[in-house]
Formats: structure tokens, C-alpha cells, sequence
């Protein structure tokens, strides 16, 4: 009953939620700028174990400002000392009629009486505490319960609490794993599946900036980057001693933004730039962990893309296309002089909202391991027991697959193929990069490809995948031929094995990069 009245009561006191917010727990307290965040840490079992148990300290609280024994309140309500003291320790969930008489007799209201915020700094450690000795955490140590009453020192209090948080923070650390990585992944994917990868807040945000400086449609330029920069207040300054673990340094103190000059980097100056300008105009606050970390680095691509592609201009260009039955993410690439990434990361963005065309991209490495994935038409991606796509091998039969083997690597190379969820046209090219060669592909089911360039292509493949006989096992007379004649030497997976960097942003030396500003710092 409690459970139930406290989620209604909590429910109209409810604040718009922020997608972008950021909690300020982080391991790492010297990179934090400040942030405010509702995100809850606890699951909704834990959530409302910690209402009762700060509803019993606030119920001790109000009975002692009235001077009130527990002998006087139990006949004043009418329940038994010992029940009560059941309820002030958190071991019992009062009735809706005992939390009203309870108000009644303190003289409050319900509202003050469930408050979440605890009276007093001693109420607060003592609920913290309770907390954790009821977790599953505190239980695997195998430690004996302390009893918590009265009489418990504060420094007691304050010593065993922030044990438990420091002993919590450094086993989140260090389960920092691969699977946490693509665990992440998956929520994420999750959420811009839910929106059709469309974010119009953001969408908004990139407007604001483009109307700002004057640019309405046509690549962005450099010069025009430049504008954006002096409008948010930035100096930009190209150095050649960047720390390594980084494509650009912010120095939010002096407002300058630091880039590379080697002319060996995968990623443009402009998108870097341009990324680095949305962790300041989105707001964005160290990251607590590696899913925010990857939230930001999301929408900072998002918010890059938006600049370089507006969305109207784009949205004019796709809609134009569409009418002529002449979609192509290769014409996007050279009408706003992006990569053919950006095109293609962008065309899922506004396709699904605009155009009405549900979507699915790939990025596969030519080993046929997916390096990134999005999808919301129902394509049968491989995926683990946690719903992860990056690290699975993708169908040999896929367009992702088959463009490695194609003579003509100029020209996008598109295919039919059938599944076992329906048939989808997708349209690939090839890309080579310091870490090998990878496969980008934009894909729509049956359907939708009659909006496309490509759509005649006698190309045509069948794949059963999850069935093994589709493209995991070798074909019968090679299995026949080699099966136990064959022993390879398999390249060892490191990265699989090893936990993921850490620190707030994974990878990124603090000192280095404290040194680097401070090196900078007076330069002019």
C-alpha cells in the first residue's frame, strides 16, 4: 500500500526529464564541471526500500521534536510499541491510515511526512547505511550487520558510509568491461530506435547556432567553422603536441579549442571542431560512467552532422530526391562535402521522420565483424544474450559482406537479399582506414526501395542466418576434405580480454592533458 500511495504521490510532482544530464559521482573528481542530474542509481525494489526506511527515520525525527516516547505514540494511535519501532527501523511498511493518523498527531501534511529528503545530516548517513547493509553488495562480504541506533557515533556513521561508497566506486571500476561496453551499446541503440534516431532538440540547438552565423543551406565551410567559433567564444589554435589520446582539447578557462596539425588523422578538422562546440552548447558535464560517455559522444556527432547538414536544407534535398525516385546516399556526401559516413549516419537521422522510410545502417570491418549498427525495420542483426551487435560476425551473404568481393570499388554496390524476416535492398561501399578496411551500408526493406537510385540491380542473395548451415559451418565437401587436417595460429584478441580504460573519459591521461593546457595556457 505504501509503495503504491508514494508512486502516485511522487508521480504528480514529476519534472520533465532531460536526455542529456549528467550526475556528479563520477571516479574521477578533478575533471567535473557542475551538474545536476534525477538518474537514479538503484532499481525500483531498492527505490522503495530506501522510502521506508526514510520514511521510519523521518517518523523517529517527528516523534522525538515532539518529545513523544514510543510509549506515547503507540497510544495515540493505537498500535503496539514494538510495531512501531518495526516501522521506524525500516523493517515494516505502515498502511495508508497509519501514515495519516501519523501526520495528524506530528501536525503535517503527507507530502512532509514522505518526503525524500531526509531531516537531518545524522537521518542521512543512517539511511545510506541501512541502505547498503541491506544490498547485495554488503551481503557478499559476509560482514556482520552494525546496528544503527542513537547512540552511533556521526564519525562512526561517516566512516562506514564513505567505506561503502569507495568500496562501490572502485568494483564499478573495475567491472568496466568489454560487456559493459557493448551493454551500453545496446541500451543506447535502444533509445535512438525509440526515436527513429531523430533528436529534435539537438536539431534545435544546431539551427540556432547556423542562424547565428548566417549559413541556411550548402557545405559548411571552414571560414564559416571559424564564425561558429567566435560566436560561442572560442579561439581555435592548431598545435602538434596534442596528447595522444585525444582529437581535440577544450580549455574552458581561457575558451580556446586545441586541434592537431598532422595531416594523419581520420577525422576531419571540421567535424572535430564542430564536435568539440557541442559538449559546450549542449551542456554536457563529465561523464559518470561509459554509457554517458557514450551518450555525449552520440550527440556530439549528431549535433556535428546537423551543422554540416541542416536539417531543412537536407530535408528539402532527401524530399526532392524522393519525388524523383533518386535517393542516394552519395549524392548527400557530395551535396554537402561529407564523408560518406556522415551521409549515411545522417540520412537515418531524417529518413524514418521526414520521409517516412524505416532504416538500417552497418559499418562492418572486412573480417565481417560490425563495428556499428542501427536499425528500426525489423532487420535481423546478430546479437548477443545482452542485445549487442558490435563484436558479431554479420552473414557472409549481406551487402555488408558481399562488397568486399566486388571488382568495382568506385561505384556503390547494391543488392537484394532475402531473409528470414523479409527482403531488404542495401546499397555499400568500401572505405579503408588505419585499422583495415570497413563496409558502410544503408539498407530499407522491400518496400521502400522503390525511392531509391540502384533499385534495378539484378544482384540478388539468400540468407537463413541464425540457422548455422546458412554461413557458419563450411560447406559439406570442405568439411570433408580439412576437418581435423587444420590447425591455425588464431591472432590473439587482447582488447576482448582486457578491461576498458579508465577514468571518465576512457583512456584520456589527466595529467597529460593538465600539462598540455598549462604548457598553452600563455600562449598567444
Amino acid at each position: 500500500m505504501f509503495g503504491v500511495f508514494r508512486a502516485a504521490f511522487l508521480a504528480n510532482r514529476w519534472e520533465d526529464l532531460h536526455f542529456f544530464a549528467y550526475p556528479e559521482n563520477v571516479s574521477t573528481p578533478t575533471w567535473n564541471r557542475p551538474a545536476t542530474s534525477d538518474k537514479s542509481i538503484l532499481s525500483p525494489e531498492d527505490a522503495e526500500q530506501l522510502d521506508i526506511i526514510s520514511l521510519g527515520r523521518r517518523i523517529r525525527h517527528l516523534r522525538k521534536a515532539k518529545a513523544m516516547t514510543l510509549d506515547d505514540l503507540s497510544e495515540a494511535v493505537g498500535t503496539a510499541p514494538s510495531q512501531l519501532s518495526l516501522m521506524e527501523n525500516g523493517k515494516r511498511e505502515p498502511k495508508l491510515s497509519m501514515l495519516k493518523s501519523l501526520a495528524a498527531i506530528f501536525g503535517v501534511g503527507l507530502d512532509e511526512l514522505l518526503g525524500a529528503a531526509p531531516p537531518t545530516r545524522r537521518a542521512a548517513l543512517e539511511i545510506e547505511l541501512e541502505r547498503a547493509q541491506r544490498g547485495p553488495l554488503y551481503q557478499s562480504l559476509g560482514l556482520p550487520k552494525v546496528r544503527i541506533s542513537s547512540r552511533t557515533p556521526m564519525d562512526v556513521l561517516e566512516s562506514l558510509v564513505g567505506l561503502q561508497g569507495e568500496l562501490e566506486r572502485r568494483l564499478n571500476e573495475q567491472s568496466a568491461t568489454p560487456e559493459e561496453a557493448r551493454r551500453a551499446n545496446a541500451e543506447l541503440r535502444g533509445e535512438m530506435k525509440a526515436r527513429n534516431n531523430y533528436f529534435p532538440a539537438i536539431e534545435k540547438e544546431a539551427a540556432a547556432v547556423l542562424k547565428a552565423i548566417g549559413h541556411t543551406t550548402g557545405p559548411l565551410s571552414h571560414h564559416q567553422v571559424a564564425d561558429i567559433a567566435a560566436h560561442l567564444g572560442f579561439s581555435l589554435h592548431n598545435v602538434s603536441d596534442l596528447p595522444h589520446s585525444t582529437r581535440s582539447v577544450t580549455d574552458l578557462k581561457n575558451m580556446r579549442v586545441y586541434l592537431t596539425q598532422s595531416q594523419r588523422s581520420e577525422h576531419s578538422t571540421r567535424s572535430v571542431l564542430l564536435q568539440a562546440f557541442g559538449h559546450h552548447v549542449l551542456g554536457h558535464a563529465t561523464p559518470s560512467d561509459y554509457a554517458e560517455f557514450l551518450r555525449q559522444r552520440v550527440a556530439t556527432n549528431y549535433f556535428a552532422a546537423s551543422l554540416m547538414m541542416p536539417e531543412k536544407a537536407t530535408v528539402d534535398f532527401l524530399q526532392h530526391a524522393k519525388s524523383a525516385r533518386e535517393l542516394a546516399v552519395e549524392d548527400i556526401r557530395d551535396a554537402f562535402a561529407v564523408s560518406y559516413e556522415t551521409a549515411a549516419h545522417r540520412f537515418t537521422n531524417l529518413a524514418t521522420e521526414h520521409l517516412g522510410i524505416t532504416v538500417h545502417f552497418q559499418k562492418v570491418h572486412e573480417s565481417g565483424i560490425i563495428h556499428k549498427a542501427y536499425e528500426n525495420d525489423g532487420v535481423n542483426f546478430p546479437m548477443d544474450h545482452i542485445g549487442a551487435i558490435e563484436g558479431q560476425s554479420v552473414c557472409r551473404h549481406w551487402t555488408s559482406r558481399e562488397v568486399f568481393d566486388v571488382a568495382d570499388q568506385f561505384s556503390a554496390y547494391n543488392q537484394y537479399t532475402d531473409t528470414t524476416v523479409g527482403t531488404f535492398w542495401c546499397t555499400a561501399r568500401t572505405e579503408r582506414s588505419n585499422t583495415g578496411k570497413f563496409s558502410l551500408s544503408i539498407g530499407v526493406p522491400y518496400v521502400h526501395v522503390k525511392w531509391f537510385r540502384g533499385r534495378d540491380t539484378t544482384e540478388r542473395s539468400v540468407s537463413t542466418c541464425p540457422d548455422e548451415s546458412c554461413c557458419r559451418r563450411p560447406p559439406l565437401e570442405l568439411q570433408q576434405q580439412w576437418a581435423g587436417q587444420a590447425w591455425p595460429s588464431a591472432r590473439a584478441q587482447t582488447h576482448l580480454l582486457a578491461a576498458m580504460p579508465q577514468g571518465a573519459f576512457p583512456g584520456v591521461d589527466e595529467t597529460e592533458v593538465y600539462s598540455f593546457l598549462a604548457q598553452h595556457s600563455m600562449d598567444k
